[in-house]
């Protein structure tokens, strides 16, 4: 796995993305418009590629941007996607749009959470997924161990197998799509929790439903919905989704609507 500790060389990196994405030499070449000797003398170090060269590999091989600043340090050359502090001044446009957004879905569950499933922001709405939830689950809130944990949301939840399926699946394809080494330990630590897999009926994963056990015994409903800012060039913008919880059917409108 690629990580970002990693101090190989840059053909070492880049073959291993490569391999990653079940590439082969002049599969890559052909993505990236250039000759396979070329790739292949940047692959063993016989040539140095230039920063331009280096983000046309890695966007043909359809490296994240944390990883692509990896990639340029390991040919030598500064990082070019700055990273800052959601606190950060600067950052106070990402701020004020991300709570628009979970501002807007009110009543509705909504949260916002970091490339490590951190959550960063949510709104009033979300604080019926945190009911009965153990107090150390919401000292750092993570949304996955919230979601699956055995003192968090899952005793609530009514079709348990079937959303860790969906879930562990999603997460699954992160940490193989590139990963950090943080991710793939949020992963084995999920996947060791208690519970079972039961085969979803969704269509590729995209309408699974989160069905809850609310106040009073009331069930809820909940088909979720993700954004993120794809074209933003900050790490931290980039890495930033927002998921919001909508109702799936009137009933579970009707609970969660105020008055």
């Amino acid at each position: 796995m690629v990580t970002a500790a990693s101090s190989a060389p840059f053909g070492t990196l880049m073959r291993q993305w490569r391999q990653r994405r079940r590439l082969s030499q002049l599969d890559l070449a052909l993505e990236a418009n250039v000759s396979s000797r070329h790739v292949s003398f940047i692959e063993t170090g016989r040539s140095s590629p230039s920063r331009a060269m280096v983000l046309r590999l890695a966007d043909a091989l359809d490296v994240p941007l944390r990883e692509q600043n990896q990639l340029l340090l390991a040919a030598g050359l500064a990082p070019i996607h700055a990273e800052r502090s959601l606190d950060d001044p600067e950052m106070a446009p990402v701020r004020e749009g991300v709570h628009r957004v979970l501002a807007a879905y009110e009543p509705y569950p909504c949260l916002a959470v970091d490339r490590g499933w951190r959550i960063v922001a949510m709104n009033a709405g979300a604080g019926v997924l945190a009911q009965g939830v153990a107090a150390h689950l919401l000292e750092a809130p993570n949304a996955l161990r919230l979601s699956l944990h055995p003192e968090g949301l899952a005793p609530r939840i009514r079709n348990l197998g079937q959303w860790r399926h969906h879930v562990i699946g999603r997460l699954r394809r992160e940490v193989s799509a590139g990963g950090s080494d943080e991710l793939a330990a949020l992963l084995a630590e999920i996947e060791a929790y208690p519970g079972v897999f039961d085969e979803t009926r969704d269509l590729g994963g995209v309408v699974v439903p989160l069905v809850i056990e609310g106040a009073d015994g009331v069930v809820l409903t909940f088909l979720s919905t993700v954004t993120t800012f794809g074209t933003a060039l900050d790490l931290t913008a980039a890495e930033l989704s927002i998921e919001a919880f909508l109702p799936a059917d009137d009933a579970t409108a009707a609970a969660l609507r105020p008055g």
